[in-house]
């Protein structure tokens, strides 16, 4: 069924909403549907069947609540209508349930994120026959307190309640089908039904079940073994809480597939409404619920999250050389990254499980040729050192068949042995400060996130050549947060090792690392000589 409403969508001035075209559009579909019933039928089949279905059924019938909207003549009750990330969370959804996959979705607060599974969940009810979809959180009156907008369920009425009378289930009456934590399609047999607490997962089998702000559970293990055994589709859906908890230990296992709906991606949202938040909210709380940063309030992290945050999507004319960062994966469940770009602008990055290292060194070579990339650094140490013998062999074989050169080069990096020669700072040399040249790049990749958020924040002016950019990557902006840092017994700096790192249940954060070797140009400058060379730089 044609969506008139879709093609407002991209026009749609979201911080001015009309929402008189939508609505019209509405009433021009259910009447036509009233005057002739085959339409219901063709769009239930394209809502149960297409690939696009959940989103169009959303958009062409759904409307969502919001108490805030108290400006003389606004209407809390408004046309459920999804901007372009939120379109692309369904259709995950879908393919999870589709697939009998588990899944983790992280979010910034006031994110939809509810509305969006309740969404879902209404769409199953409807189209699919005999499905039962669970909800969970951690307190009862969460998940259902009749007449509590803020409760799951009652979320769940309100969007049933907007519904037209045809699309709703023959026979359906939300007063007898839609009592305390239970919603029942009489048509079709279909169930949502919510727990909470530690009853979690003790309520049967489900289809797909939703486990709401689960990393604040008090005892999510119980929780999570319960559910083990009663469904093979289970999303948990939070805010961060901090490292440790197993919503954490999940979403940085690498082991399930992860979304992230984040602020930036929110079209109501600009950069002055996050300095509006950051005035009024503790650090902690914009670092946790709005900028999702797992070590809000952790101490260590080498590249705190606020400091990356300032580097993403930062606009900076791109300079200097194109080069890449190739970090190679080290154990089985581990991605091999590469990281591409332009100067210290950051434009393309890449990641991938299968292959060995000649593999993975034909793979980036082949990439970096697209991407007109010139210099490669990579790890030397490990899996890393056959990068090495066989990117030799590429050029080898260029230079046999084109008679010409090679036109990358592929950089080692040994980040194990000591620091360069020079000074970090004034009286400051690296070989004093770093305990290995993996800690002095990773303290080099610091500062310059550093510097970004001082510029960005309008703290301290820098030379753009001192700063960087990076692409609103999740996978990326989560791993920088993710190493720490300590001071040993000689005074040195010493960066978290990946062994360690996999021991708390983080995953090796192989982008990251990919990142500070894009950013290595060893033997060539140390900080001090870097900002000597550019103080002709340019500034922004």
């Amino acid at each position: 069924m044609s969506n008139a409403a879709k093609s407002i969508t991209p026009e749609f001035d979201w911080n001015n909403p009309d929402y008189l075209p939508v609505l019209v559009d509405r009433d021009r579909r259910i009447n036509a549907i009233r005057k002739d019933p085959d339409l219901l039928i063709a769009a239930k089949i394209h809502y149960a069947q297409s690939q696009s279905g959940i989103i169009d059924f959303v958009e062409d019938w759904l409307f969502t609540y919001d108490p805030r909207l108290n400006k003389p003549g606004e209407v809390k009750t408004i046309p459920f209508m999804l901007w372009d990330k939120q379109r692309e969370y369904l259709l995950w959804l879908k393919k999870l349930y589709d697939d009998r996959d588990d899944g983790l979705l992280e979010k910034s607060r006031d994110q939809g994120a509810t509305w969006l599974n309740l969404a879902f969940a209404v769409w199953l009810w409807l189209f699919v026959d005999e499905v039962k979809i669970g909800f969970g959180s951690r307190k009862e009156l969460l998940v259902d307190r009749i007449g509590d907008p803020d409760s799951i369920f009652e979320k769940g009425r309100m969007l049933l309640r907007n519904l037209p009378e045809e699309i709703l289930p023959r026979g359906f009456n939300i007063d007898k089908h839609a009592p305390s934590l239970k919603i029942i399609n009489p048509e079709n047999g279909s169930i949502i039904a919510g727990e909470s607490g530690d009853q979690i997962g003790r309520g049967g089998r489900s289809s797909i079940f939703f486990k709401d702000e689960s990393a604040f559970y008090e005892r999510p293990e119980r929780i999570d073994s319960a559910l083990s055994q009663n469904s093979d589709c289970k999303i948990d859906v939070s805010t961060p809480n901090g490292p440790g908890n197993p919503f954490y230990k999940k979403r940085h296992s690498g082991k399930i597939p992860v979304f992230t709906l984040h602020w930036m991606d929110d079209p109501r949202k600009d950069q002055a409404w996050y300095d509006k938040e950051c005035d009024r909210l503790d650090d902690v709380i914009v670092a946790q619920e709005i900028d999702i940063d797992y070590h809000a309030s952790a101490e260590g992290a080498v590249i705190p999250a606020k400091w990356v945050r300032a580097a993403v999507n930062f606009e900076m004319e791109a300079s200097g050389r194109k080069r890449g960062g190739l970090d190679v994966a080290d154990e089985g469940g581990d991605l091999n990254a590469l990281v591409m770009g332009h100067g210290s602008v950051v434009t393309d990055i890449d990641t991938w499980k299968k292959g060995n290292t000649t593999q993975t060194t034909r793979k980036a070579h082949l990439k970096c040729k697209i991407k007109d990339i010139e210099d490669v650094n990579f790890d030397s140490i490990g899996v890393g050192a056959g990068v090495k013998g066989e990117s030799a062999e590429i050029s080898k074989k260029i230079k046999e068949e084109t008679g010409q050169a090679d036109p990358i080069t592929f950089h080692p990096i040994h980040t194990g042995e000591s620091p360069t020669s020079g000074e970090y700072a004034k009286g400051k040399k690296n070989i004093d400060m770093f305990l290995n040249y993996r800690a002095q790049l990773w303290w080099e990749a610091r500062r310059r996130f550093e510097k970004t958020y001082e510029h960005v924040n309008k703290i301290k002016e820098h030379d753009l050549d001192e700063l960087i950019s990076i692409p609103n990557h999740p996978e990326l902006i989560a791993e920088l947060s993710q190493p720490k840092f300590e001071i040993g017994p000689s005074g040195k700096i010493k960066i978290e090792s990946k062994d360690h790192m996999r021991a708390r249940g983080v995953k090796s954060p192989n982008i990251a690392d990919a990142l500070v070797l894009f950013l290595a140009d060893k033997g060539i400058y140390s900080t001090v000589a870097s900002i000597a060379r550019r103080k002709a730089g340019r500034r922004r």
